[in-house]
């Protein structure tokens, strides 16, 4: 890729992670990519195939794959801590903002399955780990996708608000957060029936 494209491109994904994609203009990106307008569409069709080469790139993502979760040392506590620190450590509230402004329905059909791939790597990662742990004998059997879209609803919540809000809402610093959900999550699941 040249230079004037990944200027263009980065312009556009910027501006759609601070605007949204509607209210990013083909105009905001060149004046922002310090190209003229008429350059945008020698390197790219529209501003959609900007974008679209835009989240094709691994800068642009969040790139959280199963390989995140491996260092596991099958201890419940701090491997949940581990879970959620890994996640928020790559979803930055400049992903989450980009994230919401990606989600127009002019390009969600594109858009959707690569956004989805962040949770789809976390949740696969947390129900195997869960499986694991059962088969070690460390936890019983339960319903292990619930337990995972619980853990994951708790850390995605708390990053899209921190993304949303910063300190408006919670003072509530990431590290104690992590550890307080933890506790109250294996406090939920010790030896008592659902």
């Amino acid at each position: 890729m040249d230079d004037t494209s990944q200027k263009i491109i980065d312009a556009t994904m910027a501006l759609i992670r601070d605007k949204g994609y509607v209210a990013t203009t083909t105009k905001d990106i060149a004046h922002l990519a310090g190209v003229n307008e008429c350059t945008l569409f020698r390197k790219f069709k529209n501003k959609k195939d900007i974008v679209l080469n835009g989240v094709a790139q691994e800068k642009w993502r969040a790139n959280i794959t199963p390989e995140l979760f491996q260092n596991v040392v099958w201890e419940l506590g701090p491997d949940l801590e581990m879970f959620m620190t890994a996640y928020m450590d790559r979803i930055t509230p400049d992903f989450v903002n980009l994230s919401i402004g990606l989600r127009a329905p002019q390009l969600y059909d594109e858009t959707a399955p690569l956004i989805m791939k962040v949770p789809q790597a976390f949740l696969s990662s947390l129900i195997e780990y869960f499986e694991k742990m059962e088969q070690l004998g460390k936890i019983r059997h339960m319903d292990f996708e619930s337990l995972a879209m619980t853990i994951f609803s708790s850390t995605f919540g708390y990053t899209f608000l921190k993304s949303s809000f910063n300190q408006e809402l919670t003072g509530l610093d990431r590290e104690q957060f992590i550890k307080n959900s933890v506790a109250v999550f294996l406090n939920g699941i010790s030896d008592r029936d659902f």
